[in-house]
């Protein structure tokens, strides 16, 4: 009855980390190049059960029928679940939507790739394209974090140019004079070798390094978070619903152990 309790509990845990993952893609709905979260839940070790008083083959043995039983063996009644957990938090890849905005700063990225950004807590990396230019003409995100050229210096776009252009591998042009490479890259096919830090960013596993990007850049575009709303709404709906049901659970396993103690016990 115990394990019931731990087992429905378990569940109702699970449900609320989903709940919360949910909750964090709806809120980065209308986030540029934000990649939705995917909850991957795992079930704990099942325990196997066995009939144990009935190993004794014997002619009062339940499990002997006209001559045949199951020997010394116990016999097997079936494996039992332990419940579930969180096991791992996976980001979706998936191409975005693109919207239109006209801004010469804003990039999209189509396929793979991924812009470097210089942070305080070292290179980061993002789909992020929603670029500024500062005072000084350094390009630089929302968060005035300076964008990375191929060589790991900053952008500096020149204040009197009246025509900006980005190339598809993220050549910068002023005026049609070259005045910069973006550090335009992406890193192998293991889908954990970039993490999520927060702020729209990913920072790679150790040993991951990257390389040249196989997608392109388009310019006045900005790629819009790959989160469908009305999908993130039913899986809400569907969880509350799983977790209400473990919330039954528990209260029927608790309604049971207390007759359990204060009846039966009594008889």
């Amino acid at each position: 009855m115990w394990r019931g309790l731990y087992t429905a509990g378990a569940g109702m845990i699970t449900e609320t980390k989903r709940t919360d993952t949910i909750a964090n893609n709806l809120a980065n709905a209308n986030t540029s190049g934000y990649k939705r979260d995917v909850a991957i839940n795992s079930e704990f070790e099942p325990m196997l059960i066995r009939r144990i008083n009935d190993a004794k083959a014997d002619a009062s043995d339940v499990t002997s029928f006209k001559g045949f039983h199951l020997g010394s063996q116990a016999p097997a009644v079936g494996t039992l679940g332990l419940g579930s957990y969180i096991s791992e938090i996976a980001v979706d890849q998936a191409q975005g939507p693109f919207e239109t905005t006209g801004n010469p700063l804003d990039l999209a990225i189509s396929g793979n790739g991924y812009f470097a950004i210089q942070t305080p807590q070292g290179v980061r990396y993002t789909r992020d394209g929603n670029f500024y230019r500062s005072a000084q003409g350094i390009l630089q995100t929302v968060q005035g974090n300076p964008v990375l050229d191929a060589n790991g210096g900053t952008i500096t776009i020149p204040g009197n140019a009246h025509y900006i252009t980005f190339g598809g591998k993220g050549e910068v042009r002023a005026d049609n004079r070259v005045v910069g490479q973006l550090a335009f890259v992406e890193f192998d096919g293991d889908r954990r070798a970039l993490l999520k830090q927060g702020g729209n960013l990913f920072y790679p596993q150790q040993g991951a390094t990257p390389r040249p990007a196989t997608g392109d850049i388009e310019q006045g575009i900005l790629e819009r978070a790959n989160t469908n709303v009305v999908s993130e709404m039913v899986a809400l709906i569907n969880n509350y619903r799983v977790y209400e049901a473990g919330s039954k659970a528990v209260t029927t396993q608790d309604s049971m152990l207390d007759k359990s103690v204060n009846e039966v016990g009594r008889i």
